[in-house]
């Protein structure tokens, strides 16, 4: 299994021990260092929390300078539920890690996610042994649910997507949506007209919000 051994953090504006963590995984071909300037923007509201934005364990096979979290090839869905599959051991490996080392539980962890990002926080927050607070996806799609238990957590979901986005159509959050309510998990969508594939300031507030909420009351 691949490990997650590197990538950047920001501790908690507080200065003291985290009470929270949110758990940031970026997009194909991206890094934790670019994930990880969502935070200042959710660190007032989150003033305890610490914000850990991995690197994927596999450098990019098309942009050397970034990481994947596997090869995307394609968006086609066989491919898109194996990839996922093959990368979750690590951001599993990695989360039992960092809880075990502030003691905190999944209760006390958001995940949030952009593109290929965002198919990591579904899939993995899908399928913890106990429900993360919250999952939130930027420009993303879910992956297979074929091989869910009957009983699988159940996070409420925030799905955030560009109208204009010509990289993962607007048709992937209107699917997701679809099959998470009818798996019976809590989701909420935003659609942010005319942004292309990135986060708008509306939808970045829309994601701290939720998160903010879903973490403390």
């Amino acid at each position: 299994m691949s490990k997650i051994v590197n990538g950047a953090s920001l501790q908690p504006r507080s200065g003291k021990a985290p009470r929270q963590i949110v758990l940031l995984l970026h997009g194909f071909g991206s890094s934790g260092d670019d994930m990880i300037a969502l935070a200042p923007h959710w660190q007032e509201a989150l003033p305890d929390a610490l914000f850990l934005a991995p690197h994927a364990p596999q450098r990019c096979t098309m942009m050397a300078a970034g990481y994947q979290w596997w090869g995307l090839s394609g968006l086609a869905p066989a491919a898109l539920a194996a990839g996922a599959a093959a990368a979750a051991p690590a951001i599993h490996a990695f989360i039992d890690r960092k809880l075990a080392q502030y003691g905190l539980s999944e209760t006390d962890m958001a995940i949030a996610g952009f593109s290929q990002g965002t198919m990591m926080a579904l899939h993995v927050g899908l399928r913890r042994p106990r429900a993360v607070a919250a999952v939130v996806g930027y420009s993303g799609m879910l992956t297979a649910t074929s091989d869910l238990p009957p009983d699988f957590a159940k996070p409420p979901v925030l799905l955030v997507h560009g109208s204009a986005d010509p990289v993962v159509p607007i048709a992937a959050l209107q699917m997701a949506r679809g099959t998470l309510e009818r798996l019976g998990v809590p989701v909420t969508t935003h659609v942010s007209p005319g942004i292309a594939h990135s986060v708008d300031p509306v939808g970045l507030g829309l994601g701290r919000d939720f998160v903010a909420k879903a973490l403390l009351g």
